[in-house]
């Protein structure tokens, strides 16, 4: 029997088109069981203009019914709101949502007008590494329907927690591709022949055809955005390792790069 998932989508009434929202409410009915939303709306004040000549940051109460209430009543979804104005924009998100029991994680991603390119602030970062469940980067213009999914994995990986992540990542692949009725492929991009992955390990740790799986030689985010370019993928699914101490201070890992380099909408996994 499915269980009811619950969907937290974060809303940053600083925006004109809110696209996490109006992702997570139009693929909501897609699913055998429609999802709780528990929608939050907070502005990251890292990236915003706060000055008092921000006319965004004004909002009526009639925004809130027009732009929320009114299109979650219309869809007959369950639903909570909440605001936030804690200026510790990202924990305040991880705070909330945990207290949601969230199941997934709706973020708005919006590129810089000179640039197709994302770009992550320190808060955002933070956030992808210590979510405790997947986080899912909307981007505007993005396809509805998932028709096709691809999922990044690293089968070189030799430690513990890497393998783990690769686990979590095709467990969530096959739940997405099966709740879309989409086609799911695997790619594997490695630098040296003495790395080259088990194609066979692949083929019978994914269940998938050998067609559908692709092994490339290359750096990870010039192989994943190639792949999901030439594929058409709707939406790509990848990890990131949890870092503690040193490491959780470096920004500009593969995850970063990946989620950069590719146009649709990604789904990052944290281990």
């Amino acid at each position: 029997m499915a269980v009811q998932e619950n969907v937290f989508v974060v809303v940053d009434p600083n925006n004109d088109v809110h696209v996490a929202f109006d992702r997570a409410m139009l693929t909501a009915p897609l699913r055998s069981v429609p999802p709780k939303l528990s929608v939050m709306v907070t502005t990251n004040r890292e990236t915003v203009d706060t000055s008092a000549s921000n006319s965004n940051l004004y909002r009526k109460a009639s925004w809130f019914n027009d732009t929320i209430r009114k299109p979650l009543d219309d869809c007959g979804l369950e639903y909570d709101i909440e605001v936030s104005w804690c200026q510790d924009w990202q924990e305040s998100i991880l705070v909330a949502a945990k207290r949601a029991g969230a199941t997934e994680i709706y973020l708005p991603m919006h590129s810089k007008p000179y640039s197709s390119r994302l770009t992550f602030s320190d808060s955002k970062w933070e956030l992808f590494k210590r979510a405790e469940c997947p986080v899912i980067l909307v981007r505007p213009n993005t396809a509805l329907q998932r028709k096709v999914i691809l999922a990044a994995v690293n089968f070189q990986a030799t430690k513990p927690k890497q393998i783990e992540l690769n686990k979590k990542i095709l467990e969530r692949s096959h739940w997405v591709a099966e709740g879309y009725g989409a086609e799911l492929h695997i790619v594997n991009g490695y630098l040296e022949s003495l790395n080259y992955p088990d194609r066979g390990k692949l083929v019978h740790e994914t269940g998938l055809p050998s067609e559908r799986i692709h092994v490339l030689q290359g750096y990870t985010d010039n192989v994943v955005a190639d792949v999901a370019r030439t594929i058409k993928a709707d939406v790509v699914i990848l990890g990131t390792l949890g870092q503690n101490g040193r490491e959780k201070s470096i920004r500009g890992n593969t995850a970063e790069r990946v989620i950069s380099a590719i146009k649709g909408d990604a789904v990052i996994i944290n281990a």
